[in-house]
């Protein structure tokens, strides 16, 4: 298998430099052989560059609301899954050759009443994770729309990962 990072790199995407907590909680723990991630924010070295609620085409929002894209959505669901790699790879001792699949995902939308395009959002972090991981990277999932996220942030995802001993 193609170096995760080389494979980022093929696709103009990297990890950030830096990726700390915004609460009083662990950003992951490891138990036999699993690594259970705190959801993660659209949040990118310090900047959250997709921010307010997400809308969907066919709805009608006040011009008050600044709201993003269904494709702007997917990009915010990206940097949730490259922050999610970062501490992954801390949790490999920085070889993420050791993730042996990806368990499980839980995406949060930040979006406007009747919003009903949760799983096309948080396909942004899937398709990336079956891009890096081929088979390993397919997931059980959970895509849910909330009134609002940690820093007004767009998108939180959360993940579930098997390491390879």
């Amino acid at each position: 298998m193609q170096n995760i990072d080389q494979r980022l790199a093929d696709m103009g995407l990297s990890l950030p430099a830096s990726c700390t907590p915004r609460g009083n909680f662990l950003p992951y723990d490891r138990h036999d052989g699993l690594v259970f991630l705190a959801g993660q924010i659209c949040e990118w070295n310090g900047d959250v560059p997709f921010s307010g609620p997400v809308a969907g085409p066919e709805q009608q929002v006040p011009a008050s609301i600044n709201a993003l894209s269904l494709e702007e959505g997917r990009k915010a669901a990206e940097i949730c899954a490259l922050n999610l790699l970062f501490h992954i790879r801390d949790a490999c001792g920085g070889d993420l050759g050791r993730v042996g699949s990806i368990i499980r995902v839980g995406g949060f939308v930040n979006c406007v009443p009747g919003f009903a395009h949760s799983p096309a959002v948080i396909n942004g972090a899937s398709d990336l994770f079956i891009s890096l991981l081929g088979e390993a990277g397919r997931h059980a999932r959970t895509a849910v729309g909330v009134s609002g996220l940690p820093a007004n942030a767009s998108v939180e995802v959360d993940a579930v990962v098997a390491l390879r001993s």
